[in-house]
C-alpha cells in the first residue's frame, strides 16, 4: 500500500476517481473490489465507503466525471465542415473508449438496466443533441423537430454500433467512424437549409491507418 498522505476532501476525492477510473478500464466491472481501490490509494476502506458508500456509487461517479470530460472535448466548429465536425466528436469519443472498453461496456451491458448509468448516458446525449441543434443550418423552426428526432436516433445507433464494435471488432475504427458520419449525412440531408458537405471527415493521425483496431489504439 503507497504511505498515506493527508489530503483536502476535494483533492481525496480526486484522486480515488483517478484511481476508480484506471482499475475499472483495466477489469471488468466484476473483478473490481473496493478493497483494491483503497489499497490502489493507499486510503483505509472506511476513508473510501465515507466518499462513495458502494462500488456502484464510484463507478457513477467515474463515468459521470467522462461524460462531462467528452463534452468538454466535443467541439463544434462552424468554420470545419458538418462532417468535419462530426468525426471530430467521434474521435474523442473513440478515443476513450478504446481506452476504457471495460468501463463503457460495463455501462452499456453489465449496468444496463441501472437507472443512475443511464441518466448519466441519456444525458449527455441530450447535451450533444442540443448542440449540434445548435450549430446546424436548420431550414426553418418547423424543421428543428424532425431534425432533433433524426439526430436522437442517430445518437443511439451510434451508441450501440460501438458498443457493439468493442464486444467483437466487425470493422477498422476509422470504417467504424466514417459509418456513423455518413449515417448521420444522410439522414440530415434532407432536412436542412443546405445540405451537409459530403466530404470525408479529415484523416486524424491513427485513426485513419488501415488495420487499425481498439487493439492497436
Amino acid at each position: 500500500m503507497p504511505p498515506r498522505q493527508r489530503l483536502a476532501p476535494a483533492d481525496r476525492r480526486a484522486q480515488l476517481l483517478a484511481v476508480g477510473a484506471r482499475l475499472f478500464a483495466a477489469h471488468p466491472y466484476a473483478d473490481v473490489l473496493m478493497e483494491e481501490v483503497a489499497a490502489e490509494a493507499g486510503v483505509s476502506r472506511a476513508l473510501l465507503y465515507r466518499h462513495f458508500p458502494s462500488k456502484h456509487a464510484l463507478f457513477a461517479a467515474v463515468y459521470q466525471q467522462a461524460a462531462d470530460q467528452l463534452l468538454a472535448g466535443t467541439r463544434l466548429d462552424p468554420a470545419d465542415s458538418l462532417a468535419e465536425q462530426l468525426a471530430q466528436g467521434m474521435d474523442v469519443h473513440l478515443d476513450y473508449f478504446v481506452a476504457n472498453r471495460n468501463a463503457v461496456l460495463a455501462a452499456n451491458r453489465v449496468l444496463a438496466g441501472d437507472p443512475v448509468i443511464q441518466t448519466i448516458m441519456t444525458n449527455e446525449l441530450d447535451a450533444l443533441r442540443a448542440r449540434l441543434l445548435a450549430v446546424l443550418p436548420l431550414a426553418d423552426e418547423n424543421a428543428r423537430e424532425a431534425v432533433s428526432a433524426v439526430l436522437k436516433s442517430w445518437l443511439v445507433f451510434v451508441q450501440v454500433l460501438c458498443v457493439d464494435w468493442l464486444a467483437h471488432e466487425t470493422c477498422t475504427r476509422t470504417q467504424l467512424r466514417d459509418a456513423c458520419v455518413g449515417a448521420a449525412l444522410g439522414a440530415l440531408r434532407p432536412l436542412l437549409a443546405q445540405g451537409p458537405a459530403s466530404d470525408r471527415p479529415r484523416q486524424t493521425p491513427g485513426a485513419g491507418t488501415p488495420g487499425l483496431t481498439h487493439r492497436d489504439a
